[in-house]
């Protein structure tokens, strides 16, 4: 089994307001993000499943023209190849994965950890 420490990686700041931390499995890609209240990823789609878990603050997430808010057990998954858009309502942190991997995550370069 492998093991990576997410606190040795570095903070890239994808989108004004999103800091994240960017690591490949195999087959899926993570984000570790610190967002701001006001700060948005604007409407736009891809090939992968998406999945935001927020674990602090609210996160309104629009999948394909309806709107709802992710918080701390509410869980948003976003189909492959749906436009989907998100706005921070407050500071927070949020892991988004996505399957299969991403590679052109933040221009991310595969990372799998160690043993």
């Amino acid at each position: 089994m492998a093991f990576l420490d997410t606190s040795s990686l570095p903070v890239i700041e994808r989108l004004p307001g999103w800091h994240g931390r960017f690591f490949h499995s195999e087959n899926m890609t993570f984000a570790h993000y610190n967002f701001a209240r006001g700060s948005s990823i604007h409407e736009h789609f891809h090939p992968q499943e998406e999945v935001y878990e927020v674990i602090e603050g609210e996160l309104e997430v629009t999948i394909d023209g309806v709107a709802q808010i992710a918080r701390n057990g509410l869980v948003a998954i976003v189909p492959a190849n749906v436009r989907h858009s998100v706005k921070a309502l407050t500071d927070g942190k949020v892991i988004i994965v996505d399957y299969p991997a991403r590679p052109d995550a933040a221009g991310v370069q595969p990372h799998h950890g160690t043993q």
